[in-house]
């Protein structure tokens, strides 16, 4: 026998008990049976006895209605619920003793019901875990139910996850009995959605089918008011609307008048919605229709470029003709377009962006056409619904030919802000990330001014400088953007100090100068806030160094990132 078994050995202390099992067990026990019941629950002509105590010590709604101030709290063998299902009731029982509810055994409408009793009675951990589950069994004849119920219980949540559904299987929803069952306000909440992209004709047909069977009078009106009716073809509205008697005469003229005088892009159109994916791929039936060299810019490659491939191109024309254009698998809702402009080497492009619907009519959503930018461009601008996507190169530093690496267009739920078409950004971008790169300077590591080590720098390394009276410090952002602050680090490794000022640029032609301390005695860290200024540009010039005649800079932010204490200031 080994040591370890010796029947003589002490056990060794046991620091903490878990019998939590035990206790779930042990209280589900009584959950089955009558013993020691003292309050009996009448739910649809069905008996459930239960324990006054463990429901008041789960749930505050049942502490009050059995031990508080409401009416039903006085002593009494039976209380009768109302407006609740047995079954869903005979589940809440068994979570509230066991802390286990078995979902996925439960049919659709008990689980509804169990969600509502979750809702009614103030557990919010059992309605978040039931609405988490219901999310995951959504499909197109239950969806319509598992909406009303989160509408009518004001889960978000679930709401958006049968919304983001329902977009998705539109015409597939229409066509199904729970549609016809929706409450008139759900009905309204899903069909007024610009993301819910079915045809305007199949809205149509569903919302005269529900009229049919639910809606009498200003219901109808209202309902039908939701039918886009401009986005209907001519022919549409003549045979299918007009018969149905369910859209005024006068309301069908106005369409046709505003379909026929209103330029394409102002029509209230519909299209998928598809959160934070890029849909400019292949697998969504992105194909570039215009340009040359089509097949590089949606082959997700943003590494294998160099002078002769692995990019698009168009000849760059006073009149805009030329340009590459993109058709998308159908109408989708964008508002983040991601482009990689070729950067092999230090040229900068100019560029301006359109979309349309039918390719006639286009609206311009980024106009960078006379500011200088290069490599990545991260572009923001108000959601749009289109099909067609065009880049029209305007300028080049170096030919006359505009060179397109990448493409991606998504929706995005990130917030931004813009200002004259212009991002204002939060997060620091100048830096090598961000595709910002130092052009005028010196330095022994090209773009130190921008790897945010703010650490190792000597009287060798870590910097950037110029000379006095000539030259400057330049650094190149991305695409331009709306600042109103910078940051940086003078080279402070004795008690020297400079003075300088800063211009800012979009096109390296016209400056705005916006800090001006060349009477001023400054050292070390610089935090720097000024009105608001477009810039694609910065330009740092020395004036003063109390030690020699160059000016060194060890570390550019901008915007400004961190707040810093007193003495960081020009003095």
């Amino acid at each position: 026998m080994s040591s370890n078994s010796h029947p003589l050995r002490p056990r060794a202390p046991v620091s903490e008990i878990d019998h939590v099992h035990l206790l779930s067990e042990q209280l589900g026990a009584l959950e089955a049976g009558q013993d020691y019941s003292d309050v009996t629950f009448l739910v649809e002509h069905k008996r459930f006895p239960a324990h006054r105590v463990i429901l008041a010590a789960r749930c505050h709604y049942f502490r009050a209605l059995l031990y508080g101030g409401m009416k039903e709290s006085q002593p009494q063998v039976e209380v009768c619920l109302e407006d609740t299902r047995a079954e869903a009731f005979g589940m809440l029982l068994q979570y509230l003793y066991t802390g286990r509810a078995s979902l996925s055994a439960a049919r659709e409408d008990v689980l509804l019901d169990f969600l509502g009793l979750a809702n009614r009675y103030g557990l919010q951990l059992l309605e978040d875990s039931t609405s988490d589950f219901l999310r995951t069994v959504l499909h197109t004849h239950n969806v319509c139910q598992v909406f009303d119920a989160a509408a009518l219980f004001s889960l978000s949540g679930l709401c958006s996850a049968c919304c983001g559904f329902m977009d998705r299987h539109a015409p597939d929803v229409l066509l199904s009995d729970g549609f016809l069952a929706l409450s008139k306000a759900a009905l309204l909440t899903l069909v007024q959605r610009d993301s819910f992209a079915a045809s305007e004709r199949e809205i149509f047909q569903a919302l005269s089918r529900w009229c049919r069977q639910n809606g009498e009078g200003a219901a109808t009106q209202e309902v039908m008011s939701a039918v886009r009716l401009p986005l209907m073809t001519l022919t549409e509205m003549l045979n299918v609307v007009r018969p149905s008697g369910l859209v005024s005469p006068d309301d069908l003229l106005d369409a046709i008048k505003m379909r026929s005088e209103s330029r394409d892009m102002d029509l209230n159109y519909r299209g998928m919605l598809v959160p934070e994916e890029n849909i400019a791929t292949m697998t969504y039936g992105a194909q570039v229709v215009k340009g040359e060299l089509k097949s590089a810019l949606l082959d997700g490659d943003t590494q294998n470029y160099d002078l002769d491939h692995g990019f698009s191109r168009h000849p760059i024309e006073e009149d805009g003709r030329a340009a590459i254009q993109l058709k998308l698998g159908q109408a989708f809702i964008i508002n983040h377009i991601r482009i990689l402009l070729w950067d092999r080497d230090s040229r900068s492009y100019s560029y301006y962006i359109e979309v349309s619907m039918d390719e006639l009519d286009w609206v311009r959503v980024v106009d960078h056409a006379k500011l200088l930018c290069r490599s990545w461009q991260n572009l923001f601008f108000s959601p749009r619904v289109c099909r067609y996507v065009r880049i029209v190169g305007t300028h080049n530093t170096v030919n006359k030919v505009f060179h397109l690496v990448a493409f991606e267009c998504m929706f995005t739920h990130r917030p931004f802000t813009l200002e004259k078409g212009l991002l204002v950004p939060s997060e620091n971008v100048a830096s090598v990330a961000a595709s910002a790169s130092v052009i005028e300077g010196v330095s022994r590591c090209r773009n130190a001014l921008l790897n945010g080590d703010t650490r190792n720098y000597d009287w060798d390394s870590g910097y950037t400088c110029h000379q006095l009276g000539s030259g400057a410090i330049v650094i190149q952002l991305a695409q331009p953007y709306i600042i109103s602050s910078l940051r940086l680090l003078l080279w402070d490794c004795d008690e020297r100090s400079y003075s300088y000022y800063i211009e800012l640029s979009t096109n390296q032609q016209q400056w705005t100068k916006v800090v001006d301390f060349t009477k001023l005695s400054c050292r070390s860290w610089q935090t720097l806030t000024f009105d608001k200024q477009a810039a694609a540009f910065i330009r740092i010039v020395g004036t003063h160094n109390t030690a020699n005649e160059v000016f060194h800079c060890v570390h550019f932010e901008c915007p400004a990132q961190l707040e810093l204490g007193p003495g960081h200031q020009p003095s």
